[in-house]
């Protein structure tokens, strides 16, 4: 029906998206490789500008008499869209078969993991929930005449921080990135805990501490109990930490926090479970953080390091696209830091910036003045640049650190 459109308008051709290859029959596909041929040579499309195309392999798709059926098949355009879904369903179906008999034949991991990315790669093929003009202009109308309050996204639980943010905005990937030891973990631990506060859902992805260190360093922060307690509970709480203990306990039990630390570092066991959390939670506050960017694994060959690091930002943005979910993804700033005079980072010193910079709607550099200045242990701020802002204002935000507890203020 999609060929037999196209002879009947043929600049219909323009608004499929198909390919060649999502025919099933070879004929289909060189009818359909000759109709874009013409139309990028800007020729018209009909049975007698085919054939000449085709020429001596005119015979190889059943004739001038198959072209001619073809051209009298179609009642009308209207619903070309329609035909062109069943086409892409049939190639869906065609895919997901062979790579299951694949796994099916060989039975790898590897091989499972190829089936899974072949899933969701066809998942996104002719999506078409795009809003109309009228959708759009409706929605800015509103705006203009609807409060939407002080924040657009998920409250980051910091006024001066919201101020700058208008919260976490759904889709966008944030960079959060600095030395190691300037609490970059800490926060991003306090901004999961703020969203679980508003009634928020969390995931939290841990590559580098197993989860029950995460979990007490939150416990440390909801009791105010000094972190190094933990370490060994039974012996170093007094009865007023066991109390405050119990009662942290019980509010993490009731948030909807959960903290993976997976075997498979990869993107696709990323997605895997913020899909899931998303098909649970629809409507929800989401926010995922994961810690951190060099310790996930790449699927693939790449030749150089930055272009491995390229796919995994690129991926991780689509997923929050896909799934509305802010992500925020922790990261490793270069050495070159320590040999300045200033210590405070830059976004060139991100490793492998360029994707990063590129992919990133928003990064966020800390700084810790007293890690440097042992003798300036009474500075306990730490400064949040706002080195880029896609959507917003780029600035400082200084947030009082109490370092014992990993607690932001």
């Amino acid at each position: 029906m999609v060929l037999g459109a196209v002879f009947l308008e043929p600049d219909c051709i323009f608004e499929l998206i198909l390919e060649p290859y999502h025919f099933s029959q070879k004929k289909n596909q060189l009818i359909f490789q000759v109709m874009t041929e013409l139309r990028q040579e800007s020729q018209g499309i009909d049975v007698v500008t085919v054939v000449n195309k085709l020429g001596s392999l005119i015979e190889s798709i059943g004739g001038v008499s198959y072209l001619t059926s073809l051209a009298v098949s179609c009642p009308t355009t209207v619903h070309l869209e329609d035909y062109q879904q069943i086409v892409l369903e049939h190639y869906k179906l065609r895919e997901l078969k062979r790579a299951a008999a694949s796994f099916l034949n060989d039975g790898r991991l590897a091989e499972a993991e190829r089936f899974y990315q072949t899933f969701i790669r066809l998942q996104e093929i002719g999506m078409t929930h795009e809003e109309t003009k009228h959708d759009l202009i409706m929605d800015i109308f509103n705006e203009m005449y609807e409060d939407q309050g002080d924040l657009n996204g998920i409250d980051t639980g910091f006024d001066s921080l919201n101020r700058m943010t208008s919260g976490w905005s759904k889709g966008d990937l944030i960079v959060l990135a600095a030395r190691p030891s300037m609490g970059k973990t800490a926060f991003a631990l306090s901004l999961a805990m703020n969203c679980c506060k508003k009634g928020g859902v969390v995931d939290v992805f841990s590559l580098e501490m197993p989860k029950k260190q995460l979990a007490k360093r939150i416990l440390s922060s909801l009791s105010k109990i000094d972190g190094a307690k933990w370490k060994n509970p039974y012996r170093l709480f007094t009865e007023e930490d066991q109390a405050k203990a119990n009662t942290a306990l019980g509010v993490f039990h009731q948030w909807n926090l959960q903290i993976h630390d997976p075997s498979q570092k990869t993107v696709s066991c990323l997605r895997a479970q913020i899909q899931k959390t998303r098909r649970e939670f629809p409507d929800e506050d989401y926010l995922v953080v994961i810690d951190y960017l060099q310790l996930i694994n790449v699927s693939g060959k790449y030749d150089r390091h930055d272009l491995a690091i390229a796919s995994i930002t690129k991926e991780l943005k689509q997923i929050a696209r896909l799934y509305e979910v802010p992500i925020i993804l922790l990261s490793q700033l270069s050495r070159g830091v320590e040999q300045r005079m200033d210590k405070r980072p830059k976004m060139s010193d991100l490793r492998d910036s360029g994707s990063i910079e590129q992919d990133a709607d928003l990064i966020m550099l800390l700084y810790r003045d007293e890690y440097y200045n042992k003798d300036n242990s009474d500075n306990k701020f730490i400064e949040i640049d706002i080195a880029k802002h896609r959507n917003g204002p780029i600035g400082m935000v200084k947030l009082l650190f109490e370092k014992e507890y990993g607690r932001f203020v």
